[in-house]
């Protein structure tokens, strides 16, 4: 869960983005809302360049420059407050850099077992048993 501090944007343990590199727009948020919504400029979109950006390595760069692109945004306009909003958008930021981030494990590829191999062939022979049950019977029988 990436924490916000006064300076920065703690994605996790190693990856620390500051505020500075992150480009904060607002804008008028849209949906219903009367007068205030109409008038202030409470939606907020958080913009962080990966190619421009010196808080992470070479090895973290190319990860999340394959998964998430050159560029990574996130809008909030869910609050009435834009500083609320803010919050949240540098929250949401710090969730997809967070995810970006993770390294799959790789699949190690299995055979079943003798015994799952015996009961799938059981199974199997079971559920002929009720198809056959089932059919009309022919003139040969």
């Amino acid at each position: 869960m990436p924490k916000l501090t006064a300076t920065h944007l703690v994605v996790n343990r190693n990856v620390q983005i500051p505020l500075a590199e992150i480009e904060l727009t607002t804008s008028r948020s849209s949906g219903p809302g009367g007068q205030h919504a109409n008038k202030t400029e409470s939606r907020v979109e958080a913009v962080w360049s990966i190619e421009d950006s010196d808080s992470i390595g070479p090895g973290q760069r190319v990860r999340l420059l394959g998964k998430l692109g050159p560029v990574v945004r996130a809008v909030a306009q869910d609050e009435r407050s834009q500083l609320r909003n803010r919050d949240l958008a540098l929250e949401r930021l710090g969730e997809r850099i967070a995810e970006g981030l993770v390294v799959q494990r790789r699949r190690v590829a299995t055979k079943p077992s003798q015994a799952a191999q015996r009961r799938r062939r059981k199974q199997k022979a079971v559920r002929s048993e009720v198809k056959v049950s089932r059919r009309k019977p022919t003139a040969d029988d």
